[in-house]
């Protein structure tokens, strides 16, 4: 850290005139240093020797920090946060401040820096190589903005300035909460849409009425609507859930550096920064009771994915569902319609397959997936630090965003346009041998199964049987058995 002697404290933050960090790439490689000697660094990237160690010894999933634009956000925000606060404190000066700000907000303002932040986002190093991509690409962003090279370190350094007063330790896992804060947003959005879809279809097929089942067995009616009407509710509870347990992400151990203990920080410091996140995310976040704790801990996370699980198997079993009221067209029990969307096979004319919800089904598995990796990863932690948290953080960005987009295309492309085959439930609501359970209280359990058994044996109705054995008129039986009776739990029934 440079020198710690404070300077009069100013909160104003100016941003400096100039070209835009992008442009300002010299034409042709540079060369930069390390503890480990010299690299080269190719024309036109902002990243400097730390983060091309991480390319060389990360080519592992191809995936890159910048792929997930809200880690990038997280990490972004805090060093505009990190700098704020160090120049209200009197340690960073004014130039290098507006510098950092300057940088920071260019690249919050443009997606186009997201592609400089090329570190694999499976790494080892708790997340060293994340910090340092920031910290590099803000440092040469600030100097464009300064009129100086990328890798003109000795006016505005990586380490020194643009991570003055933090660790890779206490950045990382702060980043890493206020992306996931930011991935949230539009996930809920997603579900609010199905939400809406669905409960356009409960509406709309109120007053179909169709067979129950249970264990895939005929079981006592229902209709269409509340069918619909419960896929509704579960969503519902899943919106609730995840906006609550996200909560749990606005507390942080941004301040603690290294381990918790706050090393290299003025004592006024993680007050300071947590004030300045406060006021550019918008959002109450705080500052963990106990930043030693917090650094090592990683029960959010587990946590969370936990949450994303259970919403992805809840999505799931409503796809499943899906597919088999869908089946046939002629051999299944096909009640709905689900909109065709493509050729269903390459040789059967004519076919169209249920891949909408097909989809969701594959993407619940992986979202199932990444919560027993985020469990191994929680689980394998040791001491003062989790050396998993990348790996933790792939899996929460990369199931939050399959999530949204296989919600979103669930609710537009299938939801949306299922239709009832009113007649077909209709159909099979007539020849349900189950409707005799709503009989139990008017001709007892033993004579019930015994007609049960006689409509199934002969292939007849279960009606036409109680009305041929005289057990009940046909007044009686049509009223017994209305609409509203069968599926009301709150309609009360007459023994008689």
């Amino acid at each position: 850290m440079m020198n710690m002697t404070p300077l009069a404290p100013d909160a104003t933050t100016r941003i400096p005139t100039g070209p835009t960090g992008i442009g300002t790439a010299a034409p042709g490689p540079r060369t930069e240093r390390d503890l480990l000697g010299e690299v080269t660094i190719p024309p036109g990237a902002l990243w400097g020797v730390h983060t091309k160690r991480a390319l060389d010894n990360f080519p592992i999933s191809g995936t890159t920090i910048g792929t997930f634009g809200e880690l990038v956000q997280g990490l972004v925000t805090v060093k505009l946060a990190a700098a704020r606060a160090n120049l209200a404190l009197g340690y960073l000066d004014r130039t290098r401040a507006d510098a950092i700000a300057g940088a920071c907000q260019l690249i919050l303002q443009d997606s186009a820096y997201h592609a400089q932040f090329v570190v694999d986002a499976m790494q080892g190093g708790a997340g060293t190589s994340t910090n340092m991509n920031a910290n590099e690409v803000i440092a040469n962003v600030a100097l464009g903005l300064l009129g100086e090279k990328p890798g003109t370190y000795a006016v505005l350094h990586p380490n020194d300035h643009v991570n003055m007063a933090q660790s890779t330790n206490d950045v990382y896992p702060t980043a890493l909460r206020l992306g996931l804060l930011l991935a949230v947003d539009p996930l809920v959005r997603a579900l609010e849409g199905l939400h809406a879809a669905l409960d356009e279809k409960a509406e709309a097929f109120g007053a179909i009425l169709k067979v129950g089942r249970t264990q895939l067995r005929d079981a006592v009616p229902m209709t269409l609507g509340q069918e619909f009407g419960a896929f509704r509710t579960a969503i519902a509870t899943e919106i609730s859930s995840i906006k609550t347990h996200a909560t749990a992400f606005g507390q942080v151990n941004l301040g603690g550096t290294a381990i918790g203990t706050g090393l290299n920080t003025d004592p006024r410091y993680a007050s300071t920064v947590m004030a300045e996140l406060r006021h550019l995310t918008g959002r109450p976040m705080a500052g963990a009771p106990d930043l030693i704790e917090a650094t090592s801990d990683v029960g959010a996370f587990v946590l969370f994915s936990g949450v994303l699980k259970r919403l992805a198997l809840k999505l799931s079993k409503m796809s499943s569902d899906l597919r088999l009221l869908s089946s046939g067209p002629r051999t299944g029990l096909g009640e709905i319609v689900l909109p065709a969307v493509q050729a269903g096979s390459s040789i059967m004319p004519g076919k169209v397959n249920p891949v909408i919800p097909e989809a969701v089904n594959q993407v619940a598995y992986l979202v199932a997936g990444h919560d027993m990796t985020i469990t191994m990863c929680a689980d394998s932690g040791q001491l003062q630090l989790n050396a998993f948290e990348p790996m933790i953080g792939y899996c929460l960005f990369t199931s939050i965003r399959t999530l949204r987009a296989a919600i979103e295309t669930l609710a537009t492309r299938c939801i949306s346009g299922i239709s009832a085959d009113t007649a077909r439930c209709q159909y099979l609501s007539d020849i349900n041998i189950g409707i005799i359970t709503a009989l139990v209280p008017v001709l007892g359990y033993d004579t019930c199964s015994a007609i049960a058994k006689r409509a199934l044996a002969e292939n007849r109705r279960v009606t036409e049987l109680i009305v041929a054995e005289g057990l009940l008129s046909p007044e009686r039986l049509a009223d017994l058995l209305r609409p509203d009776a069968l599926t009301s739990p709150n309609v009360g029934r007459q023994a008689g």
